[in-house]
């Protein structure tokens, strides 16, 4: 059974009242992240199993996309008139964030409550905060009546917290690529066979395209689940046309517009979503799978237009991504090749753990600057220094910021018209840096 090493909770990860309950529940359990599956077993009991009264549902776990992917399978099924459940992680401006019950984010007073029930259920017993936070979810779910539950993995699969449900109606495995290395390892087969312990007993899994050693994972289990295997770019194919996209499975062909998230890896994203929703038995006329167009994701090359927008020079764009291990970096640089027409200037803060060389390798060639930043209250921030070297050895030159409004102001005092043309501005690297940035910008959870 995996485990993990010790993990204390970030103090700055949960606000307000509902932080109050979490600290009070990380206290029963020396680690944040404990990849096993048994001390939830024993709560769910108690709680009367409401992990057995869901929706029908859709698991989705792998490195990257996952977030993206869960958000398209939303904006379908809800431009379909279906109410939906959906629960992912981690938040980035508020623990309610995390859950979204027929359409709307919990509030934090029934966050709250339910957490309260459970801590009182679960009377002492060791306990992560995810196992809770999982638990909870369960428990308003199982609740209130909706068509469709979309479960997005925390870490893994086969020991998350989610993984305790009996069944679902479709599996979906995004790109697999090296992070949580201290959880999960560092052997990519391996971790493919972790993140396909999601997989069901015949119950169609949905694959997003793999180097051959995770795709042979990956086919193994299925077989060993008869679960039938459906993979982008052989079973599913998507095309780009001058309008949008060419869709095709065994169902048949669509027509589609392209997906609102930018980059050519959202087209991944979005096909997995469509086939998965085309396979788990419900009802969606064929319009409805042009809610891809509508889908909205925060931290995913998501624009800014608030405070830290207002910043810099008139006519600069500015941008914000989460992605933080070496395949969001690939991913990323894809995107930037498409946007040698204008300076591109980035802002970088990781969380302390990430490989930091392999993440920035693949952008260096496209940053006109890069700036290190560690914001005040950033959860486990990798110190500047850090990412300074981390920047040489992969063949680049940074400064320190040495955080974000610095950093804008510094791009404004030495990059802005006249001495340059109109640039982007990208702040990247971590999902709580992302949270940093978007409260900086005067973001509301949404």
């Amino acid at each position: 059974m995996a485990t993990s090493p010790q993990t204390n909770l970030p103090s700055g990860e949960f606000h307000g009242r509902t932080g109050e309950v979490v600290r009070r529940l990380q206290e029963l359990h020396p680690k944040l992240i404990d990849l096993s599956l048994e001390r939830l077993e024993r709560l769910l009991a108690r709680l009367g199993h409401p992990e057995q009264h869901l929706p029908p549902t859709i698991h989705v776990a792998g490195t990257n996309g996952k977030g993206s992917t869960c958000a398209n399978l939303r904006a379908i099924a809800e431009a379909a008139g279906l109410k939906v459940h959906v629960m992912t992680s981690p938040h980035l401006l508020s623990v309610t964030e995390r859950f979204r019950l027929a359409g709307q984010l919990v509030t934090e007073d029934d966050l709250i409550a339910t957490l309260e029930e459970i801590e009182r259920l679960n009377d002492g017993a060791p306990i992560t905060v995810f196992e809770v936070l999982t638990a909870a979810g369960f428990l308003l779910f199982s609740r209130i009546p909706a068509d469709l539950l979309i479960l997005e993995v925390g870490l893994g699969g086969r020991f998350d917290a989610t993984n305790v449900i009996p069944t679902a109606r479709a599996c979906i495995i995004t790109s697999i690529s090296l992070d949580h290395q201290a959880f999960l390892g560092d052997d990519l087969a391996g971790i493919a066979r972790e993140k396909a312990g999601i997989i069901k007993q015949n119950v169609p899994v949905f694959v997003a395209p793999q180097t051959d050693a995770v795709m042979q994972a990956i086919t193994d289990i299925a077989t060993a689940h008869q679960a039938p295997l459906y993979r982008l770019g052989h079973d599913i194919t998507l095309t780009t046309q001058r309008d949008g996209l060419l869709y095709h499975d065994d169902k048949g062909t669509l027509t589609l517009p392209y997906p609102a998230l930018h980059g050519p890896h959202q087209y991944d994203n979005a096909a997995l979503a469509i086939a998965a929703l085309r396979h788990a038995g419900l009802t969606l006329p064929q319009n409805a799978f042009a809610g891809i167009a509508k889908t909205t994701w925060p931290a995913r090359l998501q624009p800014l237009h608030g405070a830290l927008h207002h910043a810099l020079p008139t006519g600069w764009d500015l941008l914000l991504d989460g992605g933080h291990n070496p395949g969001a970096g690939e991913v990323l640089a894809k995107v930037l090749h498409h946007w040698q027409d204008r300076p591109l200037h980035l802002i970088v803060g990781l969380k302390d753990s990430k490989d930091v060389t392999g993440f920035l390798r693949p952008l260096i060639p496209y940053a006109t600057t890069l700036q290190a930043v560690a914001e005040p209250g950033q959860h486990l921030a990798m110190p500047v220094p850090t990412i300074l070297n981390a920047a040489r050895a992969a063949g680049g030159e940074a400064i320190a910021g040495p955080d974000i409004r610095t950093a804008l102001h510094y791009l404004r005092t030495n990059h802005a018209p006249p001495h340059s043309p109109p640039a982007r501005v990208l702040i990247c690297g971590s999902l709580y840096l992302a949270g940093c940035a978007l409260a900086l910008d005067g973001a509301t959870p949404h």
